[in-house]
């Protein structure tokens, strides 16, 4: 994620500021990747703090005019979870939006979202034909922690969860292409295989004795669905990172010259080689205090081509150029 420029001073502004150091507005032009200090806002602005700009006044912003289905804010503590879930979103999208997906100029179907709050029953996530499903009761640390522990996962934040989901979406428009599905069948194995099969094969054998040689995570060996949701997320993980160290103004001897945009980068070794050289140092960095690794998966030859693969697809855009 970039760093951004102060429209009315000289420090700086992060992605998720609603006001400048002293304290003047702001608001967010996903369109021109800018903060400006001009109405209109995004109508949510006092309700779940997005700070977005609006098209017009009394208007949602372009991500959350993608919420469909908002939680009952009767559920216990839902608003400040659903808070936290559309500020993912809203990361999420952006990232996105360097490949011009889901930007005005993408011609196809936006994803739609149902961002709900657990009831008796905890809302299970996922994405069907363009609709994602979100529960936003994840947003809890606390709550998250606990899943994440209980299903020994290394990782589990919101905006991983955005980029998992999001990335089923992303699958579903690459593949009213007539050029993707053997593609995509050619590295990844034949989506056709019965998902609920292979889930409750999973579940009751677990995952494959070499999974690690294969898969960048446990539950991507379980259908090519989702090896192909994990791997662009971790495509996403990695060229984030990437963009947050150089925008923040580190260097390193591993990274291209100054100036250099991951988003822009064809080459998906070059771009894995500068993020794991990053990874690397900043959990280092991290242990120093205690604290978990940021990124804390092994790339093998299998997973760096799967990545390549998918890096090539997402970053040809919308218009797939």
């Amino acid at each position: 994620m970039r760093v951004f420029s102060n429209p009315v001073g000289p420090a700086s502004l992060w992605f998720n500021n609603l006001s400048t150091a002293d304290g003047t507005p702001v608001a967010y032009d996903p369109q021109a990747r800018a903060f400006i200090t001009t109405p209109p806002y995004c109508r949510n602005r006092d309700i779940i703090g997005c700070n977005w700009i609006a098209p017009e006044e009394g208007a949602f912003c372009r991500s959350c005019a993608m919420t469909a289905l908002a939680p009952d804010p009767e559920i216990p503590n839902v608003m400040p979870n659903w808070a936290k879930a559309e500020a993912a979103k809203r990361w999420v999208l952006d990232n996105l939006g360097r490949w011009n997906w889901f930007r005005p100029e993408d011609p196809g179907a936006p994803p739609v979202f149902h961002m709900l709050g657990d009831g008796p029953t905890p809302v299970a996530m996922g994405h069907v034909d363009g609709v994602v499903t979100i529960a936003v009761a994840e947003a809890d640390e606390i709550l998250r922690t606990t899943r994440r522990e209980a299903l020994d996962e290394p990782y589990r934040t919101m905006i991983g969860h955005f980029r998992h989901e999001i990335a089923h979406m992303l699958w579903w428009r690459l593949s009213q292409r007539s050029d993707f599905l053997d593609a995509f069948r050619s590295v990844f194995g034949d989506e056709r295989e019965d998902y609920t099969a292979a889930l409750e094969r999973h579940y009751a054998d677990g995952p494959p004795a070499d999974w690690g040689s294969n898969y960048l995570s446990i539950y991507a060996s379980t259908h090519p669905h989702e090896d192909w949701a994990e791997t662009a997320a971790h495509v996403l993980h990695l060229t984030d990172i990437t963009d947050s160290l150089v925008s923040a103004g580190f260097s390193s001897p591993e990274l291209p010259p100054p100036g250099w945009d991951p988003y822009a980068e064809p080459n998906a070794e070059r771009l894995i080689r500068a993020a794991v050289s990053i990874i690397m140092g900043i959990n280092h960095v991290n242990r120093s205090m205690e604290l978990p690794d940021i990124y804390p998966f092994v790339l093998s030859d299998a997973t760096q081509r799967k990545l390549s693969f998918v890096h090539e697809w997402l970053r040809r855009g919308a218009q797939g150029r």
